[in-house]
């Protein structure tokens, strides 16, 4: 491996240092942490390099040969399954002038080939041949002149991470408690697997934070998404439909929120619904040919269309690993920073899996129907938050205002409990998994790592 020094011509100690425990409180975070370009300069190395961060899912590369090009914070990525059937992370940057290599967001490609000169790779990162090579006298079997690549990839059920740290712990220690959440996830579907979807693209003029902070936060349904929530139960009829849960005293119900450790934090509405198979379907709002494909599931299925209505509809979770991935219901939603202010989030649809038949043939009515549902949130919720993002980059620009409280449920006695293994549980409606979150932050900023990268094939 190949250990990441200070760029030429830049001191070791030239980066801009910060005080962390000035801006991070036990109740409270400084507004730079959202609108200083060093401090997100900062946030590259240490969090979107130091620690696993999500790349892509294996449903996008089911085989030899297939990649998608995505991002390691601002580092342009190859995510490639190779020839040999290694899953790889390679740097999507020509070792020759710096152009990308694959301009395509996915394919299949057993070479990448550089538009701008011509040099080719193999999809192992490996140089494979310049144009016109009696022009140079170096030796290109010299292993620099191979692609970079991340270090460290590793899998967990199909979720593809990578990090430049080559001291972190191994991914599913990083996990921790937050891997048989996702287990259980899974583990609804047949097979356990599902495969991404096309997906709804949309960027908003904020910091990344802004929308890891609002990932588990049940504090805001009621009056960000009230639309949403009056436009699921516009009918009237039958059992209260969505989020109707939020609608009246949350704190009142039985969902709740945990923190995880390494920043990862869960919001469980499953306790609202009935544990009953076809409970959750009865309370999905109206789409359009849902009760086409409804009528056709029940007819085919007969008693069994419950469970599978169940996988059509949008399972009650919010499951975000720090510092990207989001497994909103049936979405799975990445982060993407391109500046201090601009996030890119990607909702990518899930569809059902069934290679054992557990639906008898009808898991193409299943999918359809879960297609329907995944329509709901991305355009009716979604901008909704969009929106209060860029407000929020907005208020921030107030410089002489400089705190951003999130202490609600600090010190209110018995609100939250912490069990054996440090495991956080605390009402929908807290800011814990904020608070806590931002001590794993602080944490990252304050060590950061060394990063390498890797050059041979």
């Amino acid at each position: 491996m190949e250990e990441l020094k200070p760029p030429a011509g830049r001191l070791a100690n030239a980066a801009p240092s910060f005080d962390w425990d000035a801006l991070v409180h036990d109740d409270r975070v400084h507004r730079t942490l959202y609108t200083d370009p060093d401090i997100f300069a900062a946030e590259m190395t240490a969090i979107f390099g130091g620690t696993w961060t999500y790349l892509a899912h294996e449903s996008q590369i089911p085989e030899n040969d297939d990649f998608v090009t995505t991002a390691l914070g601002l580092r342009p990525i190859i995510v490639v399954r190779d020839s040999g059937g290694v899953i790889r992370a390679l740097f999507n940057r020509c070792a020759h002038r710096g152009a990308t290599v694959c301009r395509a967001a996915a394919g299949s490609a057993k070479v990448f080939q550089c538009a701008y000169h011509g040099w080719t790779y193999f999809n192992t990162g490996k140089l494979g041949g310049v144009p016109w090579p009696e022009g140079y006298a170096c030796d290109f079997k010299d292993a620099k002149y191979n692609l970079a690549q991340v270090p460290r990839v590793e899998s967990y059920r199909g979720f593809i991470f990578g990090t430049l740290n080559r001291d972190a712990a191994t991914l599913v220690d990083h996990l921790g408690p937050m891997a048989p959440i996702i287990d259980q996830w899974l583990d609804r579907h047949p097979g356990g697997r599902v495969r991404l979807c096309e997906a709804n693209r949309l960027k908003y003029k904020g910091n990344w934070k802004l929308a890891y902070d609002n990932s588990a936060d049940g504090y805001h349904v009621k009056f960000s998404h009230r639309s949403l929530l009056e436009m699921e139960n516009r009918l009237k009829v039958g059992n209260q439909k969505g989020m109707s849960f939020y609608k009246d005293a949350p704190d009142d119900s039985p969902m709740y929120v945990q923190y995880l450790g390494n920043g990862n934090h869960f919001k469980d509405k499953r306790p609202n619904i009935e544990q009953r198979p076809g409970a959750l379907w009865e309370i999905e709002g109206a789409h359009p040919g849902m009760e086409h494909f409804e009528e056709r599931l029940r007819d085919r299925l007969g008693e069994a269309a419950a469970r599978a209505l169940d996988l059509a509809a949008s399972e009650p979770v919010n499951i975000n690993v720090f510092p990207n991935l989001l497994i909103l219901g049936n979405h799975i939603q990445v982060l993407q920073p391109r500046a201090v202010d601009e996030t890119d989030t990607t909702w990518y649809g899930t569809a059902v899996v069934d290679d054992g038949n557990e639906l008898d043939g009808a898991v193409d009515d299943v999918n359809t129907l879960r297609m329907r549902t995944l329509e709901n949130f991305p355009n009716f919720g979604e901008v909704d938050d969009a929106v209060n993002f860029e407000e929020i980059q907005r208020g921030l620009m107030a410089e002489e205002d400089e705190w951003i409280y999130m202490h609600r449920g600090l010190d209110v006695p018995g609100r939250i409990e912490t069990d054996e293994n440090g495991v956080i549980t605390a009402p929908a409606t807290d800011e814990v998994f904020m608070r806590e979150t931002f001590k794993h932050w602080k944490r990252l900023m304050s060590s950061p790592p060394k990063l390498s990268i890797q050059r041979e094939a």
